[in-house]
This record gives C-alpha cells, sequence and structure tokens, in this order.
C-alpha cells in the first residue's frame, strides 16, 4: 500500500495492492453482513407511533461479541432504559455503519478492483475519508474481538502466537491500524 496523502485538489488518495482492496472489500462485506443480519424482526412488542415513524428496533442486546462491542448498551447500570434507548437507535446506528463500511467497497471498486488491475487507487472527498475511518474502526473491533485482543499484553501475546492463522489475523489487524493512522495523518 502507498499511504494516504492529499492532493492540492483536496482530495485524499492512496494505491493498494490487489490483494489488500480485495482483504479490505472482504472484511467490510463481513461486518455489512453481521450487521444486517441482526437488524432482522423486531424482538418487542410493535410500539403504533414508533412503528408509523420506523423507530422500531431490538430491545436485546446482541449476542454475538462483536455486535455487543460494535453495537453496545448506552446504560450499562439500567437494562430497562438501555433497551428503550437501543429499540430507537440501533437500526440507525447499524445503517450508518453498513453505509460506512459500504462506502469502502465501492471506492475500492471504483478505484479500479471490478477491473481486477494490479493496483487499486481511491480517491476520497472528506466525506468518504470520515466514512473510511469508521468503517477501518469497526474492522479493527471485529478483529480486535475474535482475536481477544483488549490489551497492547494481548496484542503482544497475539504476536507470539504458534497458530498460523492467528499470527496471519494478527498481521492484519496491525496492518488496518496502518492504514488508518496513514488516513488518519492526512484527514
Amino acid at each position: 500500500m502507498k499511504p494516504f496523502r492529499r492532493r492540492r485538489r483536496g482530495t485524499v488518495t492512496a494505491t493498494f495492492e490487489l490483494n489488500e482492496a480485495q482483504l479490505l472489500v472482504n472484511l467490510a462485506s463481513q461486518v455489512v453482513e453481521l450487521l444486517q443480519d441482526r437488524n432482522g424482526p423486531s424482538e418487542s412488542e410493535p410500539d403504533p407511533l414508533a412503528q408509523l415513524i420506523g423507530m422500531t428496533g431490538p430491545v436485546q442486546p446482541p449476542e454475538d461479541p462483536v455486535l455487543a462491542r460494535l453495537l453496545p448498551d448506552a446504560y450499562r447500570d439500567d437494562p430497562v432504559e438501555a433497551a428503550e434507548f437501543r429499540r430507537f437507535t440501533e437500526q440507525s446506528l447499524s445503517s450508518v455503519k453498513v453505509d460506512n463500511a459500504r462506502a469502502v467497497i465501492e471506492s475500492l471498486e471504483a478505484g479500479g478492483l471490478a477491473e481486477s488491475a494490479k493496483h487499486v487507487e481511491v480517491e476520497l472527498d472528506d466525506a468518504a475519508v470520515m466514512s473510511w475511518l469508521r468503517a477501518l474502526t469497526d474492522i479493527r473491533i471485529a478483529l480486535a474481538v475474535r482475536l481477544g485482543i483488549e490489551t497492547e499484553e494481548d496484542a503482544e501475546r497475539l504476536a507470539e502466537s504458534d497458530d498460523e492463522a492467528t499470527l496471519a489475523m494478527g498481521d492484519v489487524f496491525d496492518w488496518l491500524g496502518f492504514v488508518q493512522e496513514t488516513l488518519v495523518h492526512v484527514a
């Protein structure tokens, strides 16, 4: 990857190798799928007014630990208030997260991924930069949860693993941090 840089006309660009772009699309697509699966039928009794204005959603926190981190309770000490808040906000929060991940996918496709070019160059305006930053954060959170990374010591322990798949995913986690850092520096 050639790091993100700001152009004179105000946009931000970066160039990814094809396999890097494919990896980003795959990870962003997994986040999209996970969040969309969560937005199934409502778990609560339909509130007629809320249903009329489209503000109905799940009241139970997600069982999946990744979703629990991406869609945390607003009130940890009050399950009733947390359920009410979740019912009115979770679907819109999920939609925003899905839109951010799709923005990553779409910009990579527009940058040449669809043609299977050797290199994929993305050009982002300020809104796309924010979508990328949020999506990269969500992807890294998902990976951290799956890898059991909560502290710096966990990340160090991961680097000493004997499992090749775990090491590879740890490298992906680190690489995503690099991608995100280069974007933050030009944002």
